[in-house]
Order: structure tokens, then C-alpha cells, then sequence
């Protein structure tokens, strides 16, 4: 079983998260069950930026990225060649390293 950790973040996971997921996991889904309250606003639809995270570790191992996905990473803050939306995301067999932004583009957090 791949293990996924959460870097530190400020506001969402303080000390960071580490946890162990199945294969062909959604590491959106992943995240949320894990109690780190990723934003997700558009409810895993493909649809916003985010979920918005990059891969640290892990990033060849998580398939392709696909057309929709990529013009939407556009618009996401603080892109960079390992962003990826974590609600397109599936985990194979690799360990991945999760950094989430300090910001997305919405001006407020859903809750």
C-alpha cells in the first residue's frame, strides 16, 4: 500500500499528515478522509483549481495528466511543472509527497 504525505501546511495539516491508501485511490479523497481539509470546491468535478497541489515524490506514477485538467491548471496559484488537481489524481503503487499551496484562487475558504 502507497503511502501519501501531506507536507506542512499552516492553516490545513500544521505538523503534516502521513497515511496509507490503496491503489487506484483518488488522493483528493485520499486527503479528505485523512482529516486535512483540502478545498475541493467545485465537489471533484474537474471543474476549479482548488485542489490544487504538487507532487514532491511520486509524480511519474500518477498517469497522465489530461487536456481539461492541464487548462485549468492555468489558472491555478503558484503552478509549477509537478501541480497536479488532486481530484484527477489516482494513486498507483508509488509513495507520493503532497505539498498544498498557501493559496488557491478563491478569495475566502468554503466551509
Amino acid at each position: 500500500m502507497p503511502i501519501i504525505k501531506i507536507l506542512p501546511h499552516d492553516e490545513l495539516a500544521p505538523e503534516g499528515k502521513e497515511f496509507k491508501v490503496a491503489n487506484g485511490t483518488n488522493l483528493c479523497k485520499a486527503i479528505l478522509a485523512s482529516g486535512v481539509e483540502l478545498e475541493h470546491a467545485c465537489d471533484m468535478s474537474c471543474a476549479c483549481t482548488t485542489c490544487h497541489v504538487i507532487i514532491r515524490q511520486g509524480f511519474n506514477s500518477l498517469g497522465e495528466t489530461g487536456e481539461i485538467e492541464e487548462d485549468l491548471l492555468d489558472r491555478a496559484w503558484g503552478l509549477t511543472s509537478q501541480s497536479r488537481l488532486s481530484c484527477q489524481v489516482i494513486v498507483s503503487d508509488e509513495d507520493v509527497v503532497v505539498e498544498i499551496p498557501k493559496y488557491t484562487i478563491n478569495h475566502a475558504r468554503e466551509g
